[in-house]
Formats: C-alpha cells, structure tokens, sequence
C-alpha cells in the first residue's frame, strides 16, 4: 500500500473509534493542579508565574469588561500550546492540523466578539465597517470590503494555525526521509541534513508556541474592538 505525506495527518483510531478525541482531552493531564498553600513546588510556582505574565500582557489594552475573557483565553492558550508541542513528539498526533477542529474553535470565539460589540455599542461596531472621512462614492465599496474582511476574520484564524503546523511537519518529514535515504549513498549529506533537522526541530518548538499565541491574540485585539 502507497502511504502520503498526508497520511500523518489523518485521525488515528482504534478498533474503528476514532481518538481524537484522547488526544484532545490528553493535554489536561499534563498541568500540576493548583493548590490552595501557600508554599508550592517549583513547577507549579513557574506555571502560575506564566499565567500571570501573560494574563498581564494580553489584556493590559483591554477595559475591565474585557477582563471576564482572561480565564477562557488563557486556559484556550495553554491548550493549544500543548497539543502543537505534544504533536512534535514521534508516533504522535496533531489535532491542531485539522482545519475543522481549528475552526470550531475561531468562528464561535469571534462570533462572541461580534455579538457582544453588536449588542453594547452598536454604533461604535458599525463604525469599523466604514472609515472616517471617506469620500462618499467609495461608501458602498468600502462597507462590502469591510464586511468581508470582517466575517473573513475566523477563516484567516483557523487557516493560518492550520497551514504552519502542516507545512512545518511536512518539512520535518521530507527532510528525515531523504536523510535516512541519503545516509549509505552520501554520508556527508546526511548529516547535513541531519544537522539541518534538528535546527528545523528547534524551530518548529517556537512555531508550535508562537501560533497559540498569535491565535490568542488576534482574539484579543478582536474583543478589544467590541469592549
């Protein structure tokens, strides 16, 4: 049987159950539980120093409105952060580079964004979909090209999570695969391109952690509109 490259990236199963979901549900096992002592270990300490960095960073613009979302975009982070890194680990698998879990995740979380700016300042929502000053033959046009990058907002989202993801473990396949090929021809090139992997390895652990934030904070910068 012919295997492809996108065959990794299909959802395992077992005895025909799919396990995605397992695999969703495995990164919550991983965090130490929060304790009510005042003296805690050494991991839990760094965890709740993490949180509390980032929960400063990523709503210090947003009003005390917006603060209600901190437990939700927090908790939302460091759940997409796990199942990017955890997808990095070999005879693994990536839930985040399906398209329909990522955007099951972006279109309600914006839709919310929308319906909350809709529902508090409805004018001041509207007003983002034409800019001021603009001359009145452009109105038209420019309503619809606002409107459309607005509902355009979730897909971008869920694609660009998606598209790194894949395209950085597609590159990590090709590259392992032609330096194990490589390997009794040309010795020398592959361990340069071993080398090269292991750099690309190191690089896709940024991208991993860059895209759940960056996934985030798009969110947050769309609340920050509507609060």
């Amino acid at each position: 049987m012919t295997l492809s490259l996108f065959d990794q990236f299909m959802s395992p199963t077992f005895l025909y159950v799919p396990l995605l979901a397992l695999a969703l549900s495995l990164p919550w096992l991983l965090f130490p539980t929060p304790s009510s002592r005042w003296a805690n270990n050494r991991l839990l300490t760094l965890q709740n120093w993490f949180l509390n960095r980032f929960t400063r960073e990523l709503f210090l613009p947003l009003n005390t409105p917006g603060h209600k979302w901190a437990a939700m975009l927090t908790s939302l982070m460091l759940f997409l952060i796990s199942l990017n890194m955890l997808g990095l680990i070999p005879y693994t698998f990536t839930p985040t580079t399906q398209l329909s879990l990522n955007m099951g995740l972006a279109f309600p979380l914006w839709l919310a964004t929308v319906i909350i700016g809709m529902r508090n300042q409805p004018t001041q929502s509207l007003g983002h979909l034409l800019p001021e000053g603009t001359p009145t033959l452009l109105i038209p046009i420019l309503i619809i090209i606002e409107t459309i990058s607005l509902f355009i907002r979730p897909l971008a989202l869920g694609v660009r999570l998606t598209a790194n993801l894949t395209a950085g473990h597609l590159l990590i396949q090709l590259i392992a695969t032609g330096a194990f090929v490589l390997l009794p021809i040309m010795p020398s090139v592959a361990i340069f391109s071993t080398i090269l992997l292991f750099l690309l390895t190191l690089l896709e652990v940024a991208v991993a952690m860059i895209q759940a934030y960056v996934f985030v904070l798009l969110l947050s910068l769309y609340l920050q509109e509507n609060v």
